[in-house]
């Protein structure tokens, strides 16, 4: 019976979400975080899920303007490295100096950059090494956790 427990608590160890070593600026309660962002919002930036692909109105925002983090508000791509993908989710191949951080996620079975708010850690999306130029890569974003403000 032992060697069944130990056995499926390490089952699920390889499934559960890695725990933050990282600090950050703004931190807000497991309820406040809540009640701040509503259900779809939190599921993204708080329990690293993904948006239904397409289902993001950000993906036809097309005005000159700053995407910012929908957890603290860091501005975090500006509109004119935003291009389309094709993917679904707003993508961009560059984000502003300074405002994200990456960790190794090896969910789903595969080995991806996962991308975060470095203000707040909020989960905003991925990167991948198949962007437009000048960077070639493509930070396919959530965008239930970004907030557009135009220029």
């Amino acid at each position: 019976m032992r060697r069944r427990s130990f056995l499926g608590s390490v089952a699920l160890l390889a499934f559960a979400q890695p725990l933050r070593a990282e600090t950050f600026e703004v931190t807000l309660t497991e309820a406040a975080w809540r009640a701040k962002l509503g259900d779809a919002a939190y599921a993204v930036l708080r329990d690293e899920e993904t948006e239904r692909a397409g289902s993001s109105p950000l993906n036809d925002e097309h005005r000159r303007g700053t995407f910012l983090c929908a957890g603290c508000d860091l501005p975090v791509y500006a509109s004119d490295t935003k291009f389309e993908s094709g993917t679904g989710w707003p993508s961009f191949y560059k984000p502003i100096d300074g405002a994200i951080g990456t960790k190794e996620d090896n969910t789903l079975f595969s080995t991806r950059t996962e991308v975060h708010c470095r203000r707040c850690g909020g989960h905003l999306g991925h990167v991948f090494n198949d962007g437009p130029p000048p960077t070639g890569l493509r930070y396919c974003m959530n965008g239930v956790a970004l907030k557009f403000l135009p220029a």
